[in-house]
């Protein structure tokens, strides 16, 4: 007879077991490495990392890994949770497992959050539980060399034709502009961060509580990744922040704009941290940036900037169980405010 519960510290060897069992040593082993640091997650309610379980006697056959966190509408602040794809070993898949984890964390959660889940999960969430239609997590990307336009699947000598004919055209989009405020690194949020969320939050429909506790927690003290974070500040008092990274991949070096916090209509504050990342991508001779945002004026101030929308292939799901909100408040996503740095989608 299976059991749907909530984990117990006992639990942990089995869900290691699963992860090793589904994807393979590599996978245990991280699960076993970031353990510690989801423990402290501010918004846990407990002591040890949130999941969903199915057991069979003391098997765990089936899981649901959790990210608490403290959701904000517009001010109004709910409990959360961000879920990734259950975890249902081999021989009892399609056996409505996984549909069983979902519908437990629909029930308990009082706002859901999936991001970049598989089909099979969307399609359990959208036909089965009718969840509201998801909307895709906007991407947009500024080239800074003659690289930044390759693509893997193109021959190589498509790829530098593209090059050559481009150059023009992205010399002129990267040139680099002088920053106009202070932009000051720092290797840890302190409690003036706070001040700047409860002065931003009610200007954004729904986001995560940005908080110098979760900055820390996400950005800082995480053992599987390593950010870099910029400070814009005035008057000594912080006005935004952007979190960000310097990575490979197959066509060339990536700086991903990971997360940041401006107040909407702070077109300068933003345009001067995209200046930073500029100049930062420049020094780690990155091909290009590449940032993921929701809210449409952002995204706005970005092609300001010379970023261009490329497709996104990061959809985006959300249901609001704790309020009841208005009848399009699914359709209009445009003051919602989600980036790559949100959920489990930089792992």
């Amino acid at each position: 007879m299976s059991d749907i519960d909530h984990f117990r510290p006992d639990d942990r060897r089995g869900v290691e077991l699963l992860y090793r069992r589904t994807f393979g040593t590599q996978a245990a082993d991280a699960v076993r490495l970031r353990w510690d640091w989801a423990r402290r997650n501010p918004a846990t309610p407990s002591t040890e990392p949130p999941y969903w379980i199915v057991r069979e006697g003391p098997t765990v056959i089936a899981a649901c890994p959790l990210m608490p966190v403290r959701v904000s509408m517009r001010g109004l602040e709910s409990e959360g949770a961000w879920s990734s794809d259950p975890l249902v070993v081999a021989e009892r898949q399609r056996q409505g497992l996984g549909e069983a984890l979902l519908r437990a964390w629909d029930r308990q959660a009082g706002v859901g959050l999936g991001a970049g889940l598989s089909d099979g999960t969307r399609f359990l969430l959208e036909e089965k539980m009718r969840w509201p239609k998801p909307g895709m997590l906007g991407c947009l990307v500024k080239p800074l060399s003659r690289r930044a336009l390759r693509r893997p699947s193109w021959p190589m000598p498509i790829n530098r034709l593209v090059s050559a004919v481009t150059l023009p055209f992205v010399r002129v989009v990267a040139r680099a502009r002088p920053l106009r405020e202070q932009v000051e690194v720092v290797r840890r949020f302190d409690r003036a961060m706070d001040r700047l969320w409860e002065r931003v939050a009610p200007r954004l429909d729904l986001a995560v509580r940005r908080d110098a506790a979760y900055l820390n927690w996400k950005f800082i003290e995480p053992p599987h990744v390593r950010y870099s974070v910029a400070v814009l500040k005035r008057d000594e008092e912080p006005h935004g922040y952007a979190v960000y990274r310097h990575l490979r991949e197959p066509q060339g070096r990536v700086t991903q704009i990971v997360d940041f916090l401006v107040d909407p209509a702070d077109e300068r504050g933003l345009k001067t941290l995209l200046g930073w990342v500029d100049r930062e991508a420049r020094a780690e001779d990155s091909d290009k940036i590449r940032c993921y945002v929701q809210h449409a004026k952002f995204r706005r101030v970005l092609r300001r900037s010379g970023y261009f929308v490329v497709k996104s292939h990061v959809p985006l799901n959300a249901k609001v169980n704790a309020v009841q909100v208005p009848q399009d408040f699914y359709d209009n996503t445009d003051g919602w405010h989600f980036t790559w740095g949100d959920g489990e989608l930089d792992h």
